[in-house]
């Protein structure tokens, strides 16, 4: 059984020359994240970064998705039990391998042909190139789990274009490959069909320097058709909409937008933002408004505070919900409380956003990176 398997057969392995290539291997489960291949993920990166024979990591997935996230029914069972605090370290050591992936002196290249979802978002658009296909299929779907974008996703969703990353963070729409390419999430976009040729022409790098490994993509890379009914060519009405101060300002505005025009990505937006945990929802917002005045080691500082908030409960058990009407019932008939955006006041959000009151709980600690690239720097 895949919950069996040994980290070493979670996290594939291969080694050529100067190039390590990482498959994350539970195709069953869409590479959800867990544990165990984090904790391997780790390890392996921290290994690389200081082995002078290493200089290129490739990250990929094996079956028909990059990753779809991480194992949050894992997470939800043992908080059932009693045990929040073990749910609190998953997510600690989730975190710190994203910092160390966004702060990393060494190129990642992740082919992201397939679902990209939640965590996949964490081990890959951190990464210095992020290689998007015809089957990508990107997407933040927290806020209708009662969680919200974390992983570090306050940092770069609020630096997509306008207030395309609130659009994506709040309602969770589904991006493809093209998309990705054109709002920044992806770095490349390379047909399925010369991935192998792309990764072939990669095992013969022997270099560290990002504008190499750029040119080698670049070879294999084209600008790809934006579809016609894609919200990306409709970036004037996202940032009217979704630079409103508040979440019930953004469904005003998208409400009035919808009696001018039928284009269903806002009536697709306008049932996933009423579908959502109101909670989820404003927490959400606070978080990416935020992330634009921070750096990454801060935003992740913070969401780890936020995540710990939500698995204690206190102020809405919504992460609990969602999880059982969408992950484990599957009725997809999540019970939200609140049920009402105007019943989550300031004060409540405010706690989502403070420090835990628990003995056995302390401020994740990340680590302390020296000799980094300018780029990494900037992103501290």
């Amino acid at each position: 059984m895949a919950s069996a398997q040994s980290q070493e057969d979670q996290v594939l392995e291969e080694e050529t020359s100067f190039v390590r290539i990482l498959t994350l291997n539970r195709p069953r489960q869409l590479n959800a994240l867990s544990a165990q291949m984090i904790s391997r993920l780790l390890e392996l990166f921290q290994r690389y970064e200081t082995d002078s024979n290493v200089k290129l990591l490739i990250l990929k997935g094996k079956g028909r998705a990059f990753c779809a996230g991480g194992d949050v029914a894992a997470v939800v069972h043992g908080i059932n039990e009693g045990d929040w605090i073990s749910g609190a370290k998953f997510f600690s050591k989730e975190f710190i391998l994203n910092y160390l992936m966004a702060t990393y002196t060494k190129p990642q290249v992740s082919i992201l042909n397939g679902i990209v979802m939640g965590g996949g978002a964490g081990v890959s658009i951190h990464g210095r190139f992020r290689v998007a296909t015809e089957n990508s299929v990107f997407a933040m779907p927290e806020t209708a789990l009662g969680l919200f974008p974390d992983i570090g996703a306050s940092y770069f969703l609020s630096r997509l274009p306008g207030f395309f990353g609130e659009y994506v963070g709040l309602t969770g729409a589904r991006l493809d490959g093209a998309e990705m390419r054109a709002c920044g999430l992806a770095t490349h976009f390379v047909p399925s069909s010369r991935l192998a040729l792309l990764e072939e022409a990669l095992y013969k790098v022997n270099s560290s320097d990002p504008a190499v490994i750029s040119a080698v993509i670049d070879k294999f890379s084209l600008e790809p058709y934006l579809k016609d009914h894609s919200a990306y060519h409709w970036m004037d009405v996202i940032d009217k909409c979704f630079s409103r101060r508040t979440v019930e300002e953004i469904l005003s505005a998208l409400e009035s937008e919808s009696t001018n025009r039928a284009d269903a990505w806002i009536s697709d937006a306008i049932q996933s933002l009423k579908k959502a945990s109101p909670t989820s929802l404003k927490i959400s917002l606070r978080s990416i408004r935020e992330g634009r005045l921070q750096g990454v080691g801060r935003c992740l500082i913070r969401e780890y505070r936020m995540v710990c908030h939500v698995m204690m409960g206190e102020v809405s058990k919504d992460f609990f919900e969602g999880c059982r009407a969408i992950l484990l019932d599957k009725d997809k008939n999540p019970k939200w409380k609140p049920s009402k955006l105007e019943l989550v006041n300031d004060n409540m959000v405010d706690q989502y956003f403070s420090k835990i009151n628990d003995d056995r709980w302390e401020d994740i600690k990340l680590p302390a990176r020296s000799n980094l690239p300018a780029t990494a720097i900037a992103k501290l």
